[in-house]
């Protein structure tokens, strides 16, 4: 079966998880979009590996790992990885595969990324400074862009480079009267990670459908939340490409039609990093006690993440719009402890009632959650293994939840391992 994992939420849903899961019966794990910005951390036994580029199914050493067109590659991040897991007893050689019409993310990229952010001030945007989003800007405006294929003529690429540089210098010394770019130091970079990454340079989309047709089983990673997708998140306060699942397809050049589960992540709560508008979050002693038990401190950066309620109205909105089949849910064991939990049923916006999400960041910002309330429970239940042996408390928020998005909760997250994970009805 194919498979496409995919974030409901503002991200960290705890897909590294899930795809490391599902990973065992996969032939080939696909990243499809975003870059180094992502934190996917997968826990093998007691061991933790905090991935940002290279796909979930990359600690388990039988899966082939596709980095889709879809994706701007950090290549310092990557070769970074790749030796990081090496040192680990973990090899990639023969089993990653980089799309040649990926795009890179390099020194200059990060520099805009910082120099925008500083001058936005209050208004920023609260990106990770990885040059994500000036990547995807030269992407789009293609004079300007980089791509994996083009390390393989590096006379080529250096032209290039001095090119690229001029102008962004100019537009730096005249905006924000910033340093020039050095693309001398670029270039000896690319050369210095060529060697790793380009003998893995290939079109993946070839490979992926060659791959489908042979009967591979094939699992696809989404990165961040789809409430950060470019065009269906709360804009301007979202990442630069297609987080949800609708990014799959152009982010790898599989059709969506071959996939036979779109399985959608969930905290039990809801979380979100950086700047933009968030209707449950409980800035407070909840809030608190929620991000210090649940180690809510981003993978990429660290940041503390804002923490709140459980938000029906914007999980429903992520799933009716991925085409989402079943749900996991994360972070149950969180949970344990607090007297009563908050689930957001629907919205009040000037006074009338919706339970339809609204992605602008101006009229979300100023809804008013209906919240129903429900009992909690005391029980430790990171050790159970049943449906059926969680407390009741606990499976009335579950139903609650999965009747109000309409979508039913199929896995759930009880802790960070491999083996602390309940399975419930599958479709």
């Amino acid at each position: 079966m194919n498979y496409c994992v995919v974030g409901l939420q503002w991200g960290d849903e705890g897909k590294g998880k899930v795809v490391d899961i599902l990973a065992e019966n996969s032939d080939i794990v696909v990243r499809y979009a975003g870059g180094a910005n992502a934190g996917h951390t997968v826990t093998v036994a007691e061991e933790r590996f905090a991935l940002h580029l290279m796909p979930s199914g990359a600690v388990r050493p039988g899966t082939a790992c596709v980095i889709g067109n879809g994706v701007v590659v950090d290549p310092e991040v990557l070769v970074g990885e790749i030796e990081g897991l090496a040192r680990r007893g973990i090899t990639m050689e023969g089993r990653l595969f980089i799309s040649e019409n990926a795009h890179v993310v390099l020194d200059y990229h990060k520099q805009e990324d910082r120099l925008r952010e500083e001058a936005l001030g209050k208004n920023k945007i609260g990106t990770t400074a990885r040059g994500i989003g000036p990547c995807y800007a030269d992407k789009v405006g293609r004079s300007f862009a980089i791509r994996m294929a083009d390390w393989r003529d590096m006379d080529g690429l250096h032209d290039k480079l001095r090119q690229v540089a001029d102008y962004k210098s100019r537009i730096f010394r005249a905006l924000y009267n910033a340093e020039p770019v050095d693309a001398e130091g670029i270039f000896e970079k690319c050369k210095m990670y060529r060697e790793t990454l380009l003998r893995c340079v290939c079109n993946t989309t070839r490979y992926l459908h060659e791959a489908i047709e042979q009967g591979k089983n094939v699992l696809f990673e989404g990165a961040q939340g789809s409430l950060l997708d470019l065009d269906h998140g709360t804009f301007p306060f979202v990442t630069s490409s297609n987080a949800s699942s609708l990014g799959m397809g152009a982010g790898c050049g599989v059709p969506m039609k071959l996939i036979d589960s779109f399985i959608g992540l969930v905290k039990a709560y809801s979380t979100r990093v950086g700047s933009g508008p968030f209707p449950t979050e409980q800035d407070n002693e909840i809030g608190h006690r929620i991000r210090e038990k649940g180690h809510e401190y981003g993978t990429t950066t660290g940041r503390p993440r804002r923490c709140g309620w459980f938000d029906a109205v914007a999980v429903a909105y992520s799933a009716r719009i991925g085409g989402i089949d079943e749900i996991a849910m994360m972070h149950l064991d969180t949970l344990a402890g607090m007297p009563e939990l908050k689930v957001c049923r629907a919205y009040r916006i000037d006074g009338r009632e919706t339970t339809f999400f609204p992605c602008d960041a101006e009229e979300l910002s100023r809804v008013e959650c209906v919240y129903e309330t429900v009992s909690g429970w005391n029980e430790d239940i990171s050790s159970i293994s049943q449906w059926e042996d969680l407390p009741v408390e606990t499976r009335r928020y579950i139903e609650l939840i999965e009747g109000l998005v309409k979508t039913p909760i199929t896995i759930l997250g009880v802790g960070p391992r491999r083996s602390q994970a309940i399975f419930r009805n599958q479709v």
